[in-house]
């Protein structure tokens, strides 16, 4: 981040922001959009210490409660719960809400650890599990398991249809072989931003460490 986080509150920057809302137009779809509010990090130091990491505030704004001394976000987990004392998930004194956060950590038969994970809501196991296969069983690099093509099944967060959701990528065969088998199939533009965005750390035994990001968005993989 090349800005001091603190000079985004002052009333001039506020200002500066708020006048570039338009209240008689929408802004083109895109321009408006700020960066997602769930991200996954990994990290594995040099004694092989790893750590998988997700950060998220659910809603865009979370619960919209700043805290005065920080500046950070409080999220609004809480939303899941439901006031029905009869409900599947009521609130309840020490009870956590439900959510599809999985930030996944796993070590493997050889000795190797790898660290994983993404956002996406309801696409995240999906998506891992497509990471894992690809990495430990079909002997892909992180990157390259990552880049190929994925989809998605049923709903995920901002999407309210349960069709299978394939990126245009994959081959034809592959799809028209899906529809035969009575999947309600919606094509989708290569690297979709629907699809997640994921990340993992493979550290071998002998301490080689290698790394994958999303084409996806505008994550990366660095070392020092």
């Amino acid at each position: 981040m090349t800005l001091d986080p603190q000079s985004l509150l002052t009333a001039d920057s506020i200002r500066e922001l708020s006048a570039q809302i338009a209240v008689d137009r929408a802004l083109p779809w895109g321009k408006g959009r700020g960066p997602a509010d769930t991200i996954w990090m990994g990290v594995i130091d040099g004694s092989g210490t790893a750590v998988s990491f997700i950060q998220s505030i659910y809603h865009e704004f979370g619960s919209a409660v700043i805290l005065p001394d920080s500046g950070v976000i409080w999220q609004n987990r809480g939303s899941s719960f439901s006031l029905d004392p009869n409900a599947t998930n009521p609130l309840q004194p020490g009870r956590l809400p439900f959510h599809t956060l999985n930030p996944a950590l796993a070590r493997l038969a050889d000795g190797s650890v790898l660290v994983y994970g993404s956002m996406g809501g309801d696409g995240q196991p999906q998506t891992l599990a497509a990471v894992f296969d690809r990495i430990v069983y079909q002997k892909m690099t992180p990157q390259a398991a990552i880049t190929a093509p994925r989809w998605l099944l049923g709903r995920t967060w901002g999407e309210s249809s349960d069709t299978l959701k394939i990126e245009s990528r994959h081959r034809a065969a592959t799809t028209d072989t899906l529809k035969q088998y009575g999947h309600d199939v919606e094509i989708y533009p290569p690297y979709d931003d629907l699809m997640g965005h994921a990340g993992a750390i493979l550290r071998h035994r002998n301490g080689m460490l290698e790394g994958g990001s999303d084409p996806r968005s505008d994550g990366g993989v660095a070392r020092w």
